[in-house]
């Protein structure tokens, strides 16, 4: 099995990333990938057509000992998202769970788990928790939403996990801070803004932003607001102040006067109550932020603040910065439904901190190949009872490239000679896949 010429092409430039032979890998390791219905390296060098051909213990060693580097990949996939970034590069924040079994397994420990939560009962579960930033992204063919494309990736241990490896304890706010600080070092000239929620709106990660991103967060209702430190006169003695007079909290501001909007947030109308100001936060004094706080007239969700390191933008801007984060969660959601990103079994150091983020950019090169390429050969289905679909979503995406892959290698295999034996190898190799 191959992959179309046109999502080959987009692979190319990842070559620089490692040597030869281990690119020729990660290429079969792609088409496995892509075809595969579980994402294990063994499944994968199946469904890529490669068993007998070459031992299977070279593409295990892909991952757990060949010589490249997941951030340098990460940002090559970056650069080439350049042609639909504008002057400020939006991004998304957040961590998901991978449930892992194993106590020999690198990096496995017991994490929260979002899915079997509530809001009364909290429920661990054992896994990797990774910690991942993605670019937000607005393509033409689907204009109605963003898309967040993964680039970096960082895996969170616990301090039991830690421990166990011999290695120091970090916590997720701070691997979140690492990674911006290596995506804005790659785009130095470049704005950044990222959104994310409260998990990475605190102090460790709004204190050590870097100097060209800009965050937008959750806030606690309740939160300590300042005006900026006063100035301070000439000749005058004693210990300068650090915080200006004290202003209302989010949930005061609410109390008195409030505008009345109508706001279009995923993919929804809501009419709501705004209030928004200038002011510092008591944990950083010294930056203003724009301060929004949100009561729903409308709709299931409750009182809310946000705010923006922005403070030129907005209440509305504020909010549709916000809203942007969701894109992180679909992210989530289709990684593990469709590409399989809990399902690979490495054990080794490298070969978890690799595996499974390698699903993620995978997913982020098919997306950007359907934007550049592929929406031109997707067709809508035909389904009378779904009369509400917009356009393509990622599953439409995957399909087309399978699709476009198997065309393009059945039509060009001849019917004669050798080529009849290849076709018939193809077209049972796809059924076996499809079984």
């Amino acid at each position: 099995m191959t992959l179309v010429s046109s999502f080959t092409d987009w692979l190319q430039p990842l070559a620089v990333c490692m040597t030869a032979p281990s690119f020729q890998n990660f290429v079969t390791l792609v088409c496995g990938w892509t075809f595969a219905r579980r994402r294990t390296v063994t499944a994968m060098i199946q469904a890529a057509g490669v068993v007998g051909k070459r031992h299977h213990s070279i593409f295990h060693r892909f991952f757990a000992e060949a010589r490249w580097s997941l951030d340098r990949l990460g940002l090559t996939v970056f650069d080439l998202l350049a042609p639909w970034l504008g002057e400020t590069i939006f991004l998304a924040l957040d961590d998901t769970l991978a449930r892992k079994r194993g106590r020999k397994t690198f990096g496995v420990g017991m994490h929260h788990d979002p899915l079997l939560s509530s809001r009364k009962t909290a429920v661990m579960n054992w896994g990797h928790s990774w910690v991942v930033l993605g670019v937000l992204v607005q393509f033409p063919f689907r204009d109605d939403r963003w898309f967040c494309l993964p680039v970096l990736f960082r895996l969170y241990l616990n301090k039991d996990a830690a421990a166990r490896s011999r290695r120091v304890y970090r916590t997720r706010p701070e691997l979140a801070v690492e990674m911006l600080e290596v995506l804005c070092k790659q785009g130095e000239s470049r704005r950044f803004h990222v959104a994310a929620d409260s998990a990475y709106g605190g102090r460790s990660v709004l204190k050590h932003l870097p100097r060209n991103c800009d965050l937008t967060s959750r806030l606690h209702l309740d939160a300590r607001l300042y005006a900026p430190p006063p100035e301070r006169k000439p000749g005058t003695n004693g210990r300068p102040h650090h915080r200006g007079e004290r202003l209302p909290t989010p949930r005061k501001l609410l109390a008195g006067r409030c505008r009345r909007v109508t706001l279009e947030l995923y993919g929804r109308r809501d009419r709501v109550r705004l209030a928004d100001q200038t002011a510092c936060w008591y944990c950083t004094p010294k930056r203003a932020l724009r301060i929004v706080a949100v009561d729903p007239l409308s709709g299931g969700r409750g009182v809310q603040a946000f705010y923006s390191t922005e403070v030129g933008a907005t209440a509305e801007r504020v909010l549709s910065y916000y809203a942007r984060r969701w894109a992180v969660e679909q992210t989530f959601q289709e990684t593990k439904s469709h590409l399989g990103f809990e399902q690979p079994q490495g054990w080794t150091r490298r070969a978890v901190e690799r595996t499974a983020p390698t699903a993620m950019l995978i997913y982020a090169l098919i997306i950007a190949w359907f934007a550049d390429v592929g929406h031109r050969f997707w067709t809508a289905p035909e389904r009378p009872w779904y009369r509400s679909k917009r356009g393509p979503a990622f599953l439409d995406m995957l399909d087309t490239l399978r699709r476009e892959s198997l065309r393009t290698e059945v039509f060009h295999t001849r019917l004669a000679g050798p080529g009849s034996r290849k076709l018939k190898q193809t077209l049972l190799r796809v059924a076996s896949l499809a079984a």
